[in-house]
């Protein structure tokens, strides 16, 4: 199967601008032959600056999935190209709100997957079970952006069959308590054109691309699935973005990677015969649960609050 990532730079709450990239992306993936293409985190609606909406704002910026507007305009441009496609929305349903990422094709909804540790939003509810179904003959999953920082999620995911993982996210170049972590000089961003460089050290270093390159590998690696992030390029919000969306193999190896300061997508074929070589195929044949259950099902209290909303929420 031939799959694309895509990237773009993506307008706050501006959803007939953001479909039309997701359009526009959508028709370059499929000239280019791709079988499948996959968007960012709340691809349609922008993601960062909700925090800072209303409980009637976000309210009014939610659907329901799948009668909704915009999965119909995504079943829309699924049809128009013959090619199915996943993005991200605000659903709505019986009062809650969630952080969700669906897939459709040209015959409708296929998968609809509510992000399991939200933070974004106080008026957001956790979505509470896992995403695994069929596309194209693959058994795919879905984890959205800090899902996947849960190694536990991606096991549970991985066990249920998904060999490939979509991995929408909207992620880096925010404060951590990493070293090397922090925001992009908005300058830098400003001047790509004349200076590229000194953006490209940014992205890549360990603001962006060094510390996804932390985990990403490790997820795939360790599953023994394909990995299909994704994450927007330039500001989403007030956080500037570094795109680096990338496919990589149940290795733990980049296949492809958009290098780009631009809207654009990356492709690459994958094929089953990489996944029962895999390290991880082998280990998850080797797993004892009988020792660790007890333990990694035991209580406990989550916390997902990002240090970057941490000190906004002390100032």
């Amino acid at each position: 199967m031939n799959i694309a990532v895509a990237q773009f730079e993506p307008k706050d709450g501006d959803k007939l601008y953001n479909l039309s990239i997701i359009r526009e992306l959508t028709k370059k993936a499929r000239t280019q032959g791709a079988d499948v293409i996959s968007f960012h985190e709340m691809s349609i609606t922008a993601y960062t600056y909700t925090k800072d909406l209303s409980h009637e704002e976000i309210t009014d910026l939610a659907e329901e999935v799948p009668d909704g507007k915009s999965t119909r305009e995504l079943i829309n441009i699924s049809k128009e190209y013959d090619i199915p496609l996943l993005a991200g929305l605000v659903e709505k349903e019986n009062g809650k709100i969630f952080n969700t990422y669906l897939c459709v094709t040209k015959d409708g909804m296929v998968a609809k997957h509510r992000k399991l540790h939200p933070f974004i939003s106080k008026y957001m509810s956790a979505g509470d079970e896992y995403c695994v179904f069929d596309l194209q003959g693959w058994k795919c999953g879905i984890l959205i952006c800090y899902d996947n920082n849960v190694i536990e999620n991606v096991r549970a995911t991985s066990l249920l069959g998904a060999e490939l993982i979509f991995a929408p996210h909207v992620t880096g170049c925010t404060p951590s308590a990493m070293p090397g972590r922090g925001y992009v000089d908005n300058g830098l961003w400003q001047n790509r054109e004349n200076d590229p460089v000194s953006l490209r050290l940014e992205f890549d270093g360990p603001k962006g691309r060094r510390w996804l390159m932390r985990w990403l590998p490790a997820r795939a690696y360790d599953n023994g699935v394909y990995y299909a992030f994704t994450n927007p390029i330039g500001y989403d919000g007030e956080h500037l973005k570094n795109g680096n969306s990338m496919i990589l193999d149940p290795y733990g190896e980049v296949m492809s990677e958009i290098k780009s300061f631009e809207n654009d997508i990356t492709l690459s074929k994958i094929s089953k015969d990489k996944i029962q070589l895999s390290g991880g195929w082998r280990y998850k044949k080797a797993r004892r649960p009988e020792l660790y259950k007890d333990i990694i099902g035991g209580k406990h209290n989550s916390d997902t609050t990002p240090v970057w909303m941490k000190e906004k929420g002390s100032q």
